[in-house]
């Protein structure tokens, strides 16, 4: 990359959120903080140091979907800090409100990096060239022009995401196996009306940002990222069921995204 990643991502330590608010999607069942609990977490947000915390400086909100289930997606809201210039380490949040849930984790590196990994590992990245090229990417409160240098950077890493809490999938708990996550890769596949409920509730336009970032070349893709297009699609099998009805739809050709262009694609706040 001839910038550093880390110059860019500097510029969005300049806001914590910006834009509309976004509700987790699941209330997680237990009862109500006691007066001693809060008494606990007030004194020890004061007296304890977070340096992995406090070092997160980066807001970004895109969209995922499972490997090998393309018709299931939901937005992800990506709280990140920089490594160093060619990595990054993102917590993935269902929204971005104080009980959001922590859906997974996204590990970001430079084409750099990518290039050397071994072809069964560059098989669980996914490239961001259609991410940031639609608009569909974005860093939610920071000046046209700072997002559009940290885009500049960002289209050319891959990601490797997990998530771990399906919130999307109603699930109250953490219930089932880590399921590995994909981005999009060309026009059509993300879900218009969840990208539009993302856009009015924040408060942007992916069809403004996608004009705006027509200047930013698209550099070629590695061959072994994004490897679902290609036939090979990896997934952790849960034998706790909790994702048994994607399994079940896999064999049958009504699950297409095609054919499921009409139907509810994960979770829309």
């Amino acid at each position: 990359m001839h910038r550093s990643i880390l110059s860019a991502a500097a510029a969005v330590a300049l806001t914590a959120c910006g834009g509309g608010n976004t509700e987790s999607s699941v209330q997680a069942p237990g009862a109500v903080q006691t007066a001693k609990t809060k008494v606990l977490e007030t004194g020890a947000a004061v007296l304890q140091d977070r340096p992995p915390i406090e070092a997160i400086n980066a807001y970004l909100d895109g969209f995922h979907f499972y490997n090998g289930k393309m018709d299931v997606q939901m937005e992800a809201h990506h709280y990140c800090s920089i490594l160093n210039e060619d990595v990054i380490q993102c917590t993935i949040y269902d929204g971005n409100v104080k009980d959001a849930k922590l859906m997974g984790v996204e590990y970001i590196i430079s084409e750099k990096l990518f290039t050397g990994l071994p072809e069964q590992e560059k098989a669980l990245w996914h490239s961001h060239v259609q991410e940031v090229k639609s608009g569909q990417l974005i860093a939610p409160g920071i000046p046209e022009v700072a997002e559009h240098e940290l885009m500049e950077k960002l289209i050319h890493t891959y990601g490797k995401t997990w998530h771990t809490w399906h919130t999307d999938l109603d699930k109250d708990l953490p219930r089932g196996m880590p399921q590995l996550m994909m981005g999009f890769t060309a026009d059509g596949q993300a879900d218009p009306a969840m990208v539009a409920a993302r856009d009015d509730r924040l408060g942007v336009s992916s069809d403004d940002k996608r004009k705006r970032r027509a200047d930013i070349p698209a550099p070629s893709i590695d061959a072994g990222a994004d490897a679902w297009q290609n036939g090979s699609v990896i997934q952790i099998k849960d034998p706790t069921v909790e994702h048994a009805h994607r399994e079940k739809s896999e064999a049958d050709p009504a699950s297409t995204p095609e054919a499921n262009a009409t139907s509810k694609k994960g979770r829309v706040n």
